[in-house]
């Protein structure tokens, strides 16, 4: 197991940081009106706050750290335990202590949702686009709708059944098809629309290949919600913000990014409307993940000082998030 290696975090908050009350009810308020599960968040709180550092934790500092978000003990055990179960997670054991790591598998599931997390959105496009088509009756239905569902997760839309498309920008699709072990069957192109003023487009298409509107929905909701308490840290001097609040904050904020993103195809601006809110969802997220991050990791750093272990600090690829953090 990976030594703890200490971390030049602030040991102690700013005496002038305290909770804000208008920050606190809005927590509650959120807390009630959309209660993340149990499993889902600690998904969230993995990848997000232990993944850079390691992957590890004590199941008793995770308890500590899960509990200003809702989740109780009995909750974020029963969830550790069904991750492991799934292979997310290894135990370990030190008397009645149990700590937790990533396995291979999960750090691999963790890398590839998080890459695209905070990742920037698409800009540049060469008008060029990637076409998987997955033939008739060459594959039983569960092989078809698994590698249907995997392409669906890398952004493609499905332009009729078995014919699956997407701008191509840095994906490989050929990859993505081996991946599900549907090589020796599905057939990837690459391919321009023609440039004919009366033919049809792919990119034409867009809006009855993928559903969005029902996703702009989503993103307005999610300014909506998060805007007004991000501007209340914008108002103070963020050192005089609480490390805990801007933990729960940024983890609530990831957590329904999350949500949303991981349905988003990220399509690159020449195809989507002009008044698309998912660049402003990636920069309200990305502004407010800067402001607080050294609050943020301050808190992170002290909950799970336990059992004579510190932090080990955040890898280079935490660093790389939302296109750069302060260092």
């Amino acid at each position: 197991m990976r030594q703890a290696v200490s971390v030049s975090y602030p040991a102690a908050p700013s005496p002038r940081a305290r909770p804000d009350a208008h920050v606190a009810r809005w927590i509650r308020r959120t807390l009630a009106e959309d209660p993340p599960r149990a499993r889902s968040l600690v998904i969230t709180v993995w990848g997000d706050s232990l993944a850079p550092h390691g992957g590890e934790v004590w199941l008793a500092g995770l308890i500590r750290l899960l509990a200003p978000l809702g989740i109780n003990e009995r909750l974020t055990r029963t969830s550790v335990f069904r991750l492991a179960r799934d292979g997310w997670l290894a135990a370990e054991t030190h008397g009645r202590q149990s700590r937790y790591r990533l396995t291979p598998e999960g750090r691999a599931r963790f890398e590839a949702a998080y890459r695209r997390i905070y990742a920037p959105p698409a800009s540049d496009w060469s008008g060029e686009w990637e076409i998987v088509i997955d033939p008739p009756l060459t594959a039983r239905a569960a092989e078809r709708a698994r590698l249907r569902d995997e392409l669906r997760w890398d952004g493609f839309g499905t332009l009729a059944s078995g014919l699956y498309v997407r701008p191509r920008t840095d994906g490989d699709a050929a990859a993505e098809v081996a991946r599900v072990g549907a090589r020796a069957r599905a057939i990837v192109l690459h391919a321009h629309d023609v440039a004919d003023p009366g033919a049809q487009t792919l990119a034409a298409r867009v809006a009855a290949v993928w559903d969005l509107a029902s996703l702009a929905r989503s993103y307005r909701q999610f300014l909506a919600r998060f805007g007004r308490v991000i501007d209340r840290f914008r108002m103070r001097d963020i050192e005089a913000s609480d490390p805990g609040q801007c933990f729960v904050v940024r983890t609530l904020l990831i957590h329904a990014y999350r949500r949303v993103l991981l349905r988003d195809p990220r399509l690159p601006p020449a195809v989507l409307p002009l008044d698309w809110p998912g660049a402003a969802a990636f920069a309200l997220t990305r502004d407010f993940y800067r402001l607080t991050e050294a609050r943020a990791e301050a808190h992170l750093a002290a909950l799970l000082s336990v059992n004579g272990s510190t932090l080990p600090p955040a890898d280079d690829a935490f660093y790389d998030r939302f296109g750069g953090l302060p260092r």
